[in-house]
């Protein structure tokens, strides 16, 4: 056992000494495993902590439980594993999870893995990366080492991501794995090893025994990250994001007709994934960013007078956006979102010409609601040109757009940039029941707001919707 590297004393909550001391008593190996050990070594702050037994883990818990006060106790035998909210002084709640050590073996078909009782290096060599793979005794012999048996700590040093086994088992008993290697290179912004890449490139069609469930957990992890197109450029290289996402890797590459060539869409929407990410933490937004040219290889024309040309691809993208959440898994509460951002991201910028009348500027208000602020942060995202000037150029203009839209807002009342009334109004006044006449006479009324024929006032669309009602019933 490898126990070069030792932490400085008191470098645990004293609660986990306590459980060793514990251990101790009952005369059981016990070690601090996993991400807790790794995000310790990182100065990093987590309350979720796995602690290793080598033997029986249910007793042990239940002893733990006992004499630390715990709460929420709750046993998975199948997996010989217990759960458990301690509460310390220093580092507030705990949710501790107390395993035994344990071998796995996979069959080909499946990543769920057939268990037996194992020892230290058994449980060790089954982690997914070297750096998750390290272990802190927390019996008083050999407390706070550092049990390195896969060069873990020095990778941890070197911000290296390899694999505790050769590259092609740890993902071939996982798939998932593959998947957590760009996650994890994007959160923590490591290197991935050149021999787990390649590993990932000649086996990414397995990644198509997972579930799309746990595949999406990861891809939005990867999604919410700092960066998040290191792990997607991972995912791209190795051949694993045309398995998940086809439509994505259609965007890559540059065709040339008559020595004109358009950008690569790929590569540009990874940077404004990127850009945006700097400006704003919103997932969703983030998720429109990467699908806002989605439908640009199913839209590309070659016209000689004009070049390419990619007409309609925000209208056709809405529609491709639908079938990915699908595809995906992903929930479908965020979907209407995600297709406004995608319809509207090349409204604003025409906007800017000075002969743009106040109602264009209104139905753009009205059309992002209160999603106009993300809107405008998209549009500015998109902005990746090489171009200094062209970049000054385009960003002054969406600065007089959004100079437009504060004069109208001022000019309108329009704080909130909703309709005067909604369709439980129109409903109340006309006594009508719900259905399509009432989305008719909505349209109406916003129509009306819009071009400037009633003010933004409440009484004012009521009077309209009343009169316009009546018209409709005589004709």
């Amino acid at each position: 056992m490898s126990c070069k590297e030792k932490l400085p004393p008191h470098s645990l909550p004293d609660i986990l000494y306590r459980i060793g001391d514990i251990a101790d008593r009952s005369g059981i190996p016990c070690y601090l495993v996993g991400g807790y050990v790794r995000d310790v070594l990182m100065n990093k702050t987590t309350h979720d902590i796995d602690v290793m037994v080598i033997g029986e883990p249910i007793p042990f818990a239940k002893l733990v439980e006992k004499e630390l006060n715990g709460k929420n106790f709750v046993v998975f035998e199948r997996f010989r594993t217990a759960r458990l909210e301690l509460e310390d002084l220093e580092s507030g709640k705990i949710l501790l999870e107390i395993v035994g050590a344990r071998r796995e073996s996979y069959n080909p078909d499946s990543r769920k893995p057939i268990t037996e009782i194992g020892s230290l290096e058994d449980d060790l060599s089954r982690r997914d990366f070297t750096i998750n793979a390290l272990a802190i005794p927390l019996n008083s012999d050999n407390r706070n080492r550092i049990v390195d048996l896969f060069n873990g700590y020095s990778d941890l040093r070197q911000k290296v991501l390899r694999t505790p086994l050769e590259p092609e088992k740890t993902f071939s008993d996982d798939p998932l794995r593959m998947m957590r290697a760009a996650r994890f290179a994007c959160q923590l912004e490591f290197q991935l090893d050149r021999l787990a890449m390649n590993a990932m490139t000649s086996m990414a069609q397995r990644i198509t025994i997972v579930s799309k469930e746990r595949i999406s957990q990861e891809f939005l992890k990867i999604m919410a990250s700092r960066k998040p197109s290191i792990g997607l450029m991972i995912l791209y290289k190795t051949g694993i994001l045309r398995e998940i996402l086809p439509e994505l890797t259609a965007m890559a590459g540059v065709e040339q007709v008559d020595g004109l060539g358009h950008k690569d869409t790929l590569l540009h929407t990874f940077q404004v994934v990127d850009k945006l990410a700097e400006k704003s933490d919103n997932l969703w937004l983030r998720i429109a960013a990467l699908l806002h040219d989605i439908a640009k290889p199913v839209t590309k024309r070659f016209n000689k007078s004009s070049g390419w040309t990619f007409h309609g691809h925000e209208v056709v993208g809405t529609k491709l956006s639908k079938k990915i959440f699908r595809s995906m898994r992903w929930p479908l509460d965020p979907l209407s979102y995600v297709q406004k951002m995608i319809r509207l991201h090349h409204r604003p910028i025409p906007l800017s010409k000075s002969e743009i009348t106040d109602s264009a500027v209104r139905r753009l208000m009205y059309e992002a609601g209160e999603d106009l602020d993300d809107l405008m942060a998209l549009c500015r995202a998109d902005v990746t040109s090489k171009n200094p000037g062209k970049v000054k150029r385009i960003m002054n203009n969406f600065n007089i757009v959004e100079r437009k839209i504060t004069e109208v807002a001022e000019k309108d009342l329009l704080a909130k940039w909703r309709p005067p009334i909604d369709g439980r109004d129109i409903m109340e006044t006309l006594g009508l029941p719900e259905g399509r006449l009432v989305g008719v006479i909505k349209k109406k009324v916003e129509a009306a707001v819009i071009e400037g024929e009633i003010p933004y006032d409440r009484d004012a669309a009521l009077d309209y919707i009343k009169k316009a009602y009546r018209e409709m019933q005589n004709t």
